[in-house]
């Protein structure tokens, strides 16, 4: 009778046991699967554009940054401009976060007299052992509003003309902290072209990186590929591919940005597809992005904690 009592002791703990440790296991790969949920790679590049192109990044829900982007007339009009110091074009934008994936902005360009607009939608987050890029969608317009030509009579002047729009994949990968590299297939419509010439439609491929070189900064470098309309001339004036290499300063709430670039313009469709200067013949422009975000809707886990979250 006492070995019937011994036994069924010794079964229910060792069944107790096994339970137990069943229980344990369980919860341990639950935790290394919330885990593994929540290593989403983060910081792929620093800031929302690259250099004049966007960037994979996202403002966080509720963020809004104010931006101001400056570029020089070209370095070698010598000291008669002070080096383009004298003439500059300048853009002034808004962005906003509305959620974790999907931010909007606008801005006024003085090239040009440009306003555009554009919304960015995250599609893909890289992760760790998982997802092994990061893809988010950006589509842009912009409108010209510089007076209409002299036409002669008879003929208009359509709103439409002013019209252009950018669309663009953005595919990119964090190999490291220190290496990011993105690729971007771009369209870029133009209303208004010489259709004998060439096509409405600019279709380019954009490549761009980043190394980082210390706790705050970063080198960065950007290049746009036009396959389409590579002949494409702005006033008589042939066109280039838009390349550009820059500096990266992270200073608290501010990420500065310095660069040279073949650039002057500072919307998709201008950098993209109409820049007349060239690198080879050395036409650049020195310029800045300077970048100050503010939260104006605090996250629900900090709602009613201050100011000082």
């Amino acid at each position: 009778m006492r070995k019937i009592i011994v036994l069924s002791v010794l079964f229910s703990l060792t069944i107790n046991t096994l339970f137990a440790q069943a229980d344990s296991l369980m919860a341990m790969l639950n935790s290394g699967n919330q885990s593994q949920k929540k290593e989403i790679v983060t910081a792929t590049f620093k800031a929302t554009r690259i250099i004049d192109g966007n960037s994979i990044e996202n403002l966080g829900s509720g963020v809004l940054d104010f931006r101001i982007s400056h570029r020089f007339g070209d370095l070698n009009q010598g000291s008669t401009n002070f080096f383009g110091l004298d003439n500059a074009t300048t853009r002034i934008g808004l962005d906003y976060g509305i959620t974790s994936w999907l931010m909007i902005g606008l801005g006024h360009s003085t090239l040009n007299k440009e306003n555009d607009g554009f919304a960015k939608i995250k599609l893909l987050k890289q992760r760790i052992n998982g997802t092994p890029v990061s893809i988010s969608y950006a589509g842009s317009i912009s409108v010209q509003t510089t007076p209409a030509p002299s036409l002669p009579a008879g003929e208009t002047w359509e709103y439409t003309n002013r019209l252009y729009y950018t669309n663009q994949l953005l595919i990119a990968r964090k190999f490291s902290n220190k290496f990011s590299l993105q690729i971007a297939p771009t369209i870029v419509h133009y209303n208004l072209v010489d259709s004998t010439k060439f096509s409405n439609n600019t279709i380019a491929i954009g490549i761009g990186g980043r190394i980082k070189v210390s706790h705050r900064i970063a080198i960065t470098g950007e290049y746009y590929y036009r396959i389409t309309n590579a002949d494409l001339l702005v006033n008589g004036q042939p066109t280039y591919n838009a390349l550009s290499v820059g500096i990266d300063i992270e200073t608290g709430g501010h990420v500065f940005q310095l660069m040279f670039t073949n650039s002057q313009g500072l919307t998709d469709r201008t950098f993209i597809g109409q820049t007349t200067d060239s690198w080879g013949k050395g036409s650049l422009h020195f310029g800045f992005n300077i970048s100050r975000v503010f939260t104006i809707i605090k996250p629900k886990e900090f709602q009613g904690t201050g100011s000082g979250w």
